[in-house]
């Protein structure tokens, strides 16, 4: 929608020179747990961890892509769900790192310091690392699902 509506597609050099956000990302070096049955715990605690940290950047999306704000709260909440979810599922859940609220309110003075015509950019930067970051979810899970008895 965003490429549609804003012409922000993939393709634009923009995108690439202003991504700084520093947005979550699972890699093997976490312990995918796709890669080895031992990083499991790892790979949960990195998952629910970056789950917290992606409210701070729905927030964000919500009060500036004002015409989904509904879409985006229901993301929001069912993100936040999922990670209450998965931290349950960590040995220690303790050991799942939560944005405190200075650290939030810190990131979202900070994106919200965008000009306005980076927003639209930054909006679909935060969306398309979200989707990257939900897919790797969704295959731990499953594989998890399918090789230690619990239920999601």
């Amino acid at each position: 929608q965003m490429c549609e509506k804003f012409t922000v597609c993939q393709n634009s050099m923009e995108m690439l020179l202003h991504n700084n956000l520093n947005l979550p990302k699972v890699t093997e070096e976490d312990g995918f747990c796709l890669l080895k049955r031992t990083g499991e715990d790892k790979c949960l605690r990195k998952i629910s961890s970056g789950l917290y940290t992606f409210q701070t950047y729905l927030k964000y999306i919500q009060e500036t892509f004002i015409s989904e704000n509904q879409n985006v709260e229901s993301l929001s909440y069912s993100t936040e769900h999922l990670a209450r979810t998965i931290r349950q599922m960590v040995i220690n859940p303790e050991e799942v790192i939560i944005p405190d609220a200075a650290t939030q309110e810190s990131l979202r003075t900070k994106l919200k310091s965008t000009k306005a015509w980076t927003e639209k950019i930054t909006i679909h930067l935060i969306l398309r690392d979200f989707t990257s970051f939900m897919e790797k979810t969704v295959r731990a899970v499953r594989y998890l699902k399918n090789t230690r008895s619990f239920s999601v």
